[in-house]
């Protein structure tokens, strides 16, 4: 990704409806295809590092906030550290917040980085945020700014701010995008070789108040530049997820202060067919706003509680994570996955893939559209070997299962360069994901996640 630009002209939204697409085919129930194990790994070019558990928050630097014991250990303010004032620049208000910090030891990368994603899970009562910051060490040993990766809340009410990322953030050699640490010249040979993440909690002055941190991670990845991705062989297929499918394109229109509407959900329409897949879903209370003959209301409310200020869109990665986990018991992370080999596993136990992909709307087969940035879902694989998807720029609901190209699939979404329509160079994703999962996992699900690094 070309760190210079805003995000947004990396993972905007689809360009065009799939009005013209092929219409999906029925769903199937076919039996998992076993096949050989994944051979061994060497020099995984992805790094994701978390802290989760309480002895990983008892390593960091604490002021004012103590880790909060129970099944899921997390990151309180206990007292105060101090005062702070904070404008808010989309509301135009200023306000004086109580904080305390909690700060990560150092990382030492096994792969010095180009680029650094932070996710996070939360609970922010109404009247609290928090601020999440990652500082880089490069290969010469300097350090990069701490950089805001997020000032993030759950809720957008009287007594909140508003969610943004932070633009115009850069020190010469790197800068953010959105919601990327990438460094500007990667071929000068500069890396990134270690980070620390800081946490800062807010509350409103004199109340008791706080936000809870259960996950603070980042993922950061060193993907060479490629216009075309090796093929993989199909190894564990023929297994489908039975996910909720919600189309993005029926909301055309519907709350315009959200991205414009509908045809721009495409991140929060794939989060919400994930919560529902796990059992998860917005209560009737929390769906009162939304116009009562909307269909998919619970989409609308997703659009509006990952929206970021900033970037003026619902694509921001870490926003949608952290929306997921608003939901009981739901963990969430943003990395990147290096073959469709990794997202078989994650099916065949049980975990769907949201996936971040961009395209002309000949290079995939059957979407009828191109993209400069669309999120989609992984639910399966056929028998064959290609991709089950449950894709939100369908017209209609039942439209959304669709079946691609397995390498034509694979290609957009792993390459991290490609050709624009007309003919000029940009960015891919390099296999960034979103993946949801429940706090109390099955065991095969369990060993998947930490096979890919996720604990």
């Amino acid at each position: 990704m070309t760190s210079s630009a805003p995000r947004r002209t990396v993972l905007a939204a689809a360009l065009a409806a799939a009005a013209t697409a092929a219409a999906p085919l029925p769903a199937t129930a076919a039996t998992p295809h076993h096949s050989a194990p994944t051979p061994p790994r060497t020099k995984n070019p992805v790094d994701y590092h978390a802290w989760t558990t309480a002895a990983d928050w008892h390593q960091g630097a604490a002021r004012g906030t103590h880790v909060a014991p129970g099944p899921r250990p997390g990151i309180r303010i206990v007292r105060p550290a101090g005062t702070t004032d904070y404008h808010d620049p989309h509301t135009g208000t200023s306000a004086t917040w109580e904080y305390a910090t909690w700060t990560s030891p150092v990382h030492r990368l096994p792969v010095p980085a180009t680029e650094a994603v932070a996710s996070w899970n939360a609970h922010t009562p109404s009247g609290t945020w928090i601020a999440v910051e990652l500082r880089g060490t490069y290969t010469d040993g300097s350090r990069t700014p701490w950089y805001v990766m997020g000032r993030w809340t759950a809720g957008d009410g009287d007594t909140d701010i508003r969610r943004t990322s932070v633009d115009d953030q850069k020190d010469g050699r790197s800068a953010v995008s959105t919601d990327t640490l990438a460094l500007d010249d990667p071929s000068t040979g500069l890396r990134l070789t270690a980070y620390e993440l800081r946490l800062t909690l807010h509350r409103r002055p004199g109340t008791t108040l706080t936000p809870t941190v259960w996950r603070l991670g980042a993922m950061a990845s060193d993907i060479p530049d490629r216009f075309e991705v090796p093929p993989s062989t199909p190894g564990l297929v023929g297994h489908e997820l039975h996910v909720p499918r919600y189309s993005q394109e029926i909301h055309k229109g519907q709350y315009p202060q959200y991205d414009n509407g509908g045809e721009a959900w495409c991140s929060p329409t794939s989060s919400q067919m994930i919560i529902e897949y796990w059992g998860r879903r917005p209560t009737p209370q929390q769906l009162s706003w939304v116009d009562p003959t909307y269909a998919d209301p619970q989409v609308c409310h997703a659009a509006r509680h990952t929206f970021d200020y900033q970037y003026k869109g619902c694509g921001n990665w870490p926003f949608n994570a952290a929306y997921a986990t608003t939901y009981r018991d739901l963990q969430a992370v943003v990395t990147r996955l290096s073959s469709l080999n990794d997202a078989e596993r994650l099916i065949h136990a049980g975990i769907p893939v949201i996936t971040s992909q961009s395209f002309l709307k000949t290079e995939l087969d059957g979407a009828g559209y191109g993209t400069a940035g669309h999120l989609m879902t992984v639910i399966g694989f056929t028998p064959t070997g290609d991709v089950i998807a449950n894709d939100p720029a369908s017209p209609t609901d039942p439209a959304v299962r669709r079946v691609y190209k397995r390498h034509q699939f694979e290609t957009i979404w792993l390459r991290t360069k490609r050709y624009d329509d007309k003919g000029q160079v940009r960015s891919g994703s390099g296999g960034i994901c979103y993946l949801y999962f429940p706090v109390k996992s099955a065991p095969s699900q369990h060993r998947v996640l930490r096979d890919l690094g996720i604990r």
